[in-house]
């Protein structure tokens, strides 16, 4: 299924490991030039260099998500470098888990301000991508630790808080065709990441979670890349406001 993206200009946000990591992968084999950030250097070179072998064309910037005019700067920069902007993904996280201020800081910081810092400084880019050919997109990464919870949670809630902005973006930018949609995933396992962790430091806990997974298996970061890139194509021009759970059934959630 061709999903009309080649020649798109995106961002992607925390895109050198992991989800971030296999979305810009698979939004630079469907041919759209990108524009990725995180906080190591050496980490945002090797990407970029990987990437590149797509042949399209890709900028990298070493960005703190925390660093509000810092974030902002980087991402109108970015729009310059590549000419536009016609899709944007926010997936960097503090994934801080916990009810003490610093995981509540971090997670607001990151999490929900990284979001709305990154859509206000995209948004001129992408309203200028959805005059010319009526679709624009933005996806944010949430989790579904915003659907359930057993204690507080500082992560959950700001997931949560994630998905009532995008809703609220959705409505307010649909007349100019700008849609925002959120992919919130289960439990993702991919090497270095936080339930290889877990494997590795928690083995009993590790077996408890994955018998939860009813697929019997948990989530790989191209699965939630396939979703991501699912909504950000004009195959979804009509989806916006949504909150795609990818989570093996793994949750108890009805979604009416």
């Amino acid at each position: 299924m061709d999903l009309g993206l080649k020649g798109k200009k995106a961002i992607v946000t925390g895109a050198t490991r992991g989800i971030g990591r296999a979305i810009a992968e698979t939004l630079a084999a469907e041919g759209v030039d990108l524009a990725i950030c995180a906080r190591n250097k050496d980490q945002v070179d090797e990407a970029v260099a990987a990437l590149k072998k797509n042949g399209v064309n890709v900028v990298g910037g070493v960005v703190d998500i925390a660093d509000g005019p810092g974030l902002k700067k980087w991402v109108a920069e970015a729009g310059g470098q590549l000419g536009g902007i016609d899709l944007l993904v926010t997936n960097a996280s503090a994934l801080t888990i916990g009810n003490t201020e610093e995981a509540w800081k971090g997670c607001f910081d990151i999490d929900v301000m990284g979001a709305q810092r990154a859509f206000d400084a995209a948004l001129p880019f992408l309203e200028k991508s959805a005059k010319a050919s009526s679709d624009a997109a933005v996806v944010f990464i949430s989790s579904v630790s915003a659907a359930e919870t057993t204690n507080g949670n500082a992560y959950g809630a700001m997931k949560a808080a994630q998905i009532h902005l995008a809703k609220g973006l959705a409505k307010e930018h649909a007349g100019k065709h700008v849609r925002v949609n959120v992919v919130s995933p289960g439990t993702v396992y991919f090497k270095g990441g936080v339930w290889h962790m877990v494997e590795t430091n928690m083995a009993e806990m590790f077996k408890a979670t994955m018998a939860r997974n009813p697929m019997g298996r948990m989530a790989t970061p191209q699965d939630i890349a396939n979703a991501t890139v699912f909504l950000l194509s004009p195959a979804s021009s009509f989806t916006t406001g949504i909150n795609m759970l990818v989570d093996g059934a793994i949750t108890g959630r009805v979604n009416f």
